[in-house]
């Protein structure tokens, strides 16, 4: 860790990201880094939001199936949550799958350690390891959690913010992490119409435009920038072409500048790419899944086939025919 000019310890990568990303032709920022501790209560609040369906209807979805993929999995898997926030969803596999120990994985330390320590005075005897780890690499686990079985849950479609080839590449991420024998229990949005995928990414009260003018402010405060905040503004927009909501930071008039001593300029309109949701149907969701190493082996959706759920497994690699 590096410190920026108010003292403040700066992740290294962070720096990198952002410079490189403001470089090139269409600015872009990776989605990981709205996430430092204002960011993720952000998103927090986001997921009550009337207009925000994937938590309500992933979660209803879960307690609807739970039991199911309790019978399937058995008890006394070690359950690794990737990308683990605000541990909302949790309790309804640790109550029905009763696992040895829960690992909760995320970039925003001081979140995650908050909300498993909320989360342990739920469950006193379970034994919880949070791990504050960018979970697009392979990460190693405790001793004790690695010598059995494991379960790996990553909710929230969490998978759509990455472009198919980064999400197959974090799949193949998480079968390194978890290992051959394991299963994944993990959640797809779906297509559905732009009237309702549009307010979801940009709501009434503008808590999704705070989230993502955040990270403006993230980046003044941890990479000593001067970045007029008030002259960006946030938008969602439908990419049918890549069946997919983006998230943009766009600037409403010609703006300049500085980020640890390297000047930029943008015009009026241009903006900065901030996040992806990828939308999937149930085929292209299971040929991503065998491609980062998984198997499909159950899959539930909601009555209005807005989000699925797969269960998939780490099976034996196999030489093509």
């Amino acid at each position: 860790m590096t410190s920026n000019p108010a003292g403040n310890d700066v992740d290294p990568q962070f720096r990198s990201d952002v410079i490189a990303g403001l470089s090139q032709r269409q600015k872009a920022v990776p989605a990981r880094w709205l996430y430092d501790l204002a960011g993720s209560e952000l998103f927090d609040e986001i997921t009550r939001l009337p207009e925000y369906y994937p938590t309500r209807t992933e979660t209803a979805l879960l307690k609807a199936v739970v039991p199911q993929v309790a019978e399937i999995v058995g008890e006394g898997r070690a359950l690794v949550e990737f990308g683990a926030g605000s541990v909302t969803k949790i309790p309804l596999l640790l109550n029905a799958i009763l696992p040895s120990a829960f690992v909760p994985i995320d970039i925003s330390g001081d979140f995650l350690r908050s909300s498993a320590g909320a989360l342990q005075k739920d469950f006193p005897d379970l034994p919880i390891h949070p791990v504050e780890a960018d979970f697009m690499k392979p990460i190693r686990l405790a001793t004790g959690v690695a010598d059995g079985q494991r379960l790996g849950f990553f909710p929230g479609s969490t998978i759509g913010n990455m472009v198919p080839h980064s999400a197959v590449n974090l799949l193949r991420s998480m079968r390194d992490t978890l290992d051959e024998g394991a299963m994944l229990l993990i959640g797809f949005d779906r297509v559905k119409p732009r009237d309702i995928l549009i307010p979801a990414y940009d709501d009434a009260q503008g808590v999704t435009a705070s989230f993502n003018l955040n990270l403006l402010e993230r980046i003044n405060r941890e990479l000593g920038a001067d970045i007029d905040i008030g002259k960006f503004h946030h938008k969602a927009i439908w990419n049918d072409a890549e069946s997919r909501i983006e998230m943009h930071l766009v600037a409403g008039s010609d703006v300049r500048f500085a980020i640890a001593g390297e000047e930029f300029s943008m015009q009026a309109g241009e903006s900065i790419h901030t996040e992806n949701s990828h939308k999937y149907d149930l085929r292209s969701a299971h040929t991503l899944l065998l491609a980062g190493a998984w198997t499909p082996i159950m899959d539930w959706s909601d009555e209005k086939d807005w989000f699925s759920l797969v269960l998939a497994e780490a099976q034996p690699l196999r030489m093509a025919p």
